[in-house]
């Protein structure tokens, strides 16, 4: 592997490490998160975004998006 793609891939995964831990999330099934490799750490934080969409978009909210008739 080239030691350009070898630097991109442990930038990538320091980044997604970084958001986990400001999410609060340490490890993943007891084994930490600097174990894991970039494809397990792609699929947390992505499981993680999803959450907290949800959370956002809760049935009570309206939407962002308002319309408004003007006559």
């Amino acid at each position: 592997m080239g030691i350009l793609l070898r630097k991109a891939i442990e930038k990538k995964r320091n980044f997604l490490i970084n958001k986990l831990i400001n999410e609060g999330v340490y490890k993943k099934n007891d084994v930490h998160l600097f174990e894991l490799t970039l494809t397990d750490l792609e699929e947390e934080y992505i499981k993680i975004r999803k959450m907290e969409e949800k959370e956002s978009y809760s049935d009570d909210d309206s939407p962002c998006l308002t319309i408004h008739h003007f006559s």
